[in-house]
C-alpha cells in the first residue's frame, strides 16, 4: 500500500486520508523510503529532513483524526526548491559562497501557504548555481540525472523538482522560472510544469531577476498543479508585485475539452531550429487539439530572438548576486557565470531602461496576438534529454542553453502564463512537450487547454527502478 500511495495523485492521496484508508505518516514514510533509494542515484535533494517531515505529517494525522485538516493538501507530501527561503533549512541557492549556519527564519510566499494547509515538506531539491543555467549540477550538489535515462540531463534549473516529481517523491514541487526553468525539465522529464502569470503567486525576497522572476508547480498531473495553485495563488503583502489573490480561478471547472479555444500554432516562432523528430511530435500533439474542438491556425509569427533583449537583463541579475562577493567567494563561484554577469557589472542606467522598452515593445505584440487567439502553442524545446553534465549538446556548436531552449524565456519577458503539457516519447524513449502560452491572466485557460489534452492523453511516467542507474553524487540530511 506505501508503494501505492506515491503513484496516487494528491487529490486521490486527500480521499484515502478521509476515507481512513492511509495516513499521512504512511505516505510520508514511504517518500523518504524511496527518497533513500533513489536519491543517490538521481541527486534530485540537496537536503532531506526525516525528523521534521515525520513530525509534520503526524501533526497531519491527528487532525484527519479528528475531521478537522488545515486545508486542501494536509498531510500531502512536498518538496521546495533550494532557491526559495524556507524557515529552519539553509537556502543555498546551489552556491558553496553561501554560508548554511545563519538564521533561516521565514518561509518564502509559496511554502508559508503549503505549510499553512499542512503539506509535509520533505526536503529542498537541487540547482544549479544560482538557478543560472538550462541544467541541474552544481560544485555544491553536483549532478543531477534524468530519471528516464540516468546518463542524462533532467534539465533545470528546477531539476531536482522534476527529477524527484517524477519519482514520485513526493507530490507537490515548489519550483522557480527565470527563463524556462520550471518548463525545460518539465519537458525533459515528462512532466505538467506551469509559469503562472507573474504576480499572481507572490515571491518573498526576489532574485536579482525580478520581474522576469516567476514561481509555481512542478506535477505529474494538470490537478495536482491546480491543487497547489488554489493554495499558492494567495495574498502575501511581502511581495509588492503581486496581484489580487486568483485562487478561485485555478478551481476545476466543468470543461474536460478544447471546444471552442481559437489556438495560433507556431512551430517556430521566427528563429528557432528544432530536431525533426520534436517537431513532428508536437505537430501530432497541435492536431489532437483540434480533435478535441479547438480551432487552430498555424502561424509564422517572424519573430526576431528576444535573446537580445533577455541575456543582457539576465547579466544584470546575475551581477547582483556577484557585485556584494569578496575574492575568494567569486574563487567558488562557476566560472561561466561570472563570464555572463560580467556585462551587467557595467550597464549603465540608460542602457538597462533602453532594454526595458525594447522588452515592453515584445510583450506588447504578444498581448496584441491574443486579441485574435485564446492561446499560442510552440514546441516546449528544441531537442530531447543530453548528457548529464554538460551545459549544451554535445557536438552540436551550440555554446549556452538558451540555444536549445529558445522557446521558454520569450514568455518570462512577456510575463505570460505558460505550461509544459508532454505530447509523446521519441523512438528513443525520450519524453518531448508542447508548449501552450496564454494572454496575462488567462491562466485558467491555459489549464483548461492542459486539462483537455491531458484527459485524452494522461502523461506517463518512468518505471521506478534503481538497478538500472549509475549511483551520483547524494544529498546531505538535516
Amino acid at each position: 500500500m506505501s508503494e501505492d500511495l506515491l503513484s496516487m495523485s494528491a487529490a486521490e492521496l486527500i480521499e484515502q486520508y478521509r476515507m481512513r484508508r492511509a495516513s499521512p505518516v504512511e505516505a510520508a514514510q514511504a517518500a523518504l523510503d524511496r527518497i533513500d533509494r533513489l536519491n543517490p542515484i538521481y541527486n534530485a535533494f540537496v537536503l532531506v529532513d526525516a525528523e521534521r517531515a515525520l513530525k509534520d505529517a503526524r501533526a497531519s494525522e491527528a487532525r484527519w483524526s479528528k475531521g478537522a485538516p488545515a486545508g486542501s493538501v494536509d498531510g500531502i507530501p512536498a518538496t521546495v526548491k533550494d532557491l526559495i527561503v524556507t524557515e529552519g533549512w539553509p537556502t543555498r541557492r546551489g552556491s558553496l559562497t553561501i554560508d548554511p549556519n545563519q538564521p533561516w527564519t521565514e518561509d518564502g510566499p509559496p511554502v508559508a501557504r503549503l505549510r499553512e494547509q499542512g503539506a509535509v515538506f520533505l526536503g529542498k531539491t537541487t540547482t544549479p548555481e544560482f538557478g543560472w543555467k538550462g541544467v541541474t549540477d552544481s560544485r555544491l550538489s553536483g549532478i543531477t540525472v534524468n530519471p528516464w535515462d540516468a546518463r542524462l540531463t533532467p534539465g533545470g534549473s528546477s531539476g531536482g523538482a522534476a527529477v524527484a516529481a517524477a519519482l514520485g517523491l513526493g507530490h507537490l514541487h515548489v519550483a522557480t522560472d527565470g527563463g524556462g526553468s520550471i518548463r525545460i525539465p518539465a519537458g525533459f522529464c515528462g512532466l505538467f510544469g506551469f509559469k503562472p502569470t507573474f504576480g499572481v503567486v507572490p515571491v518573498h525576497p526576489h532574485s536579482g531577476a525580478l520581474t522576469l522572476w516567476h514561481q509555481g508547480p512542478i506535477a505529474r498531473t494538470v490537478g495536482d498543479a491546480e491543487l497547489m495553485l488554489r493554495v499558492i495563488a494567495r495574498d502575501d503583502p511581502r511581495d509588492w508585485y503581486r496581484v489580487p489573490s486568483r485562487e478561485a480561478e485555478y478551481a476545476r471547472t466543468g470543461e474536460r475539452d478544447a471546444r471552442g479555444l481559437r489556438i495560433a500554432y507556431s512551430r517556430t516562432l521566427g528563429y528557432a531550429n528544432v530536431e525533426p523528430e520534436v517537431a513532428a511530435l508536437v505537430d501530432q500533439g497541435v492536431r489532437q487539439f483540434e480533435a478535441l474542438g479547438a480551432e487552430v491556425d498555424e502561424l509564422d509569427l517572424e519573430l526576431e530572438d528576444p535573446i537580445a533583449i533577455m541575456q543582457p537583463l539576465w547579466s544584470v541579475a546575475l551581477a547582483l548576486a556577484i557585485e556584494p562577493m569578496s575574492p575568494q567567494q567569486r574563487n567558488l563561484v562557476d566560472p561561466p557565470l561570472l563570464d555572463l554577469a560580467a556585462p551587467g557589472l557595467v550597464m549603465s542606467a540608460l542602457e538597462y531602461r533602453r532594454l526595458e522598452q525594447r522588452r515592453e515593445a515584445f510583450a506588447r505584440r504578444m498581448c496584441l496576438l491574443h486579441r485574435e487567439y485564446d492561446l499560442l502553442i510552440t514546441p516546449q524545446l528544441a531537442v530531447t534529454a543530453f548528457e548529464a553534465g554538460s551545459e549544451v549538446p554535445r557536438g552540436t556548436g551550440r555554446t549556452r542553453w538558451w540555444e536549445w531552449s529558445p522557446f521558454t524565456y520569450p514568455f518570462n519577458l512577456s510575463q505570460q502564463p505558460a505550461a509544459t503539457v508532454p505530447c509523446g516519447f521519441t523512438r528513443a524513449g525520450l519524453p518531448v512537450a508542447l508548449q501552450v502560452v496564454g494572454d496575462k491572466f488567462a491562466d485558467a485557460k491555459v489549464l483548461r487547454a492542459a486539462r483537455a489534452f491531458e484527459m485524452a492523453h494522461p502523461f506517463r511516467m518512468p518505471q521506478v527502478n534503481s538497478a538500472s542507474a549509475r549511483p551520483m553524487a547524494t544529498s546531505t540530511r538535516a
